[in-house]
């Protein structure tokens, strides 16, 4: 069965990839997973997409996300718009821009 997403959520994945943002889109995961994975610079933030020109009321978080947003200890937003976008880009890349940490614990999988 295919994942539904929001109408917006197709104009807001080409935009982060043309910002040289990487994205894996999770739309189709359960319990409350957010619908996308993105990084750079070895930043990683999951990203929930609502569509911003819903009323309030259909945009809120289902209570299996609500759960999953409470319960997340990394980087996690929701995000309506372009604008928002861009934001989560410019933070992601000041984050990026502080943090120099090799994430390559050893494992023989790079090898």
């Amino acid at each position: 069965m295919a994942a539904k997403i929001d109408k917006n959520q197709p104009a807001l994945v080409k935009l982060l990839r043309d910002m040289g943002i990487s994205v894996a889109i999770t739309s189709a995961a359960h319990d409350g997973f957010t619908d996308l994975v993105v990084g750079f610079g070895g930043i990683t933030v999951l990203v929930e997409v609502k569509d911003g020109s819903k009323e309030p009321a259909r945009r809120k978080l289902t209570p299996q996300q609500v759960t999953f947003h409470g319960s997340f200890k990394g980087a996690i937003t929701v995000i309506e718009n372009e604008q928002q976008a861009v934001e989560l880009v410019s933070r992601i890349r000041q984050a990026s821009a502080q943090t120099r940490i090799d994430w390559n614990v050893g494992a023989r999988a790079y090898a």
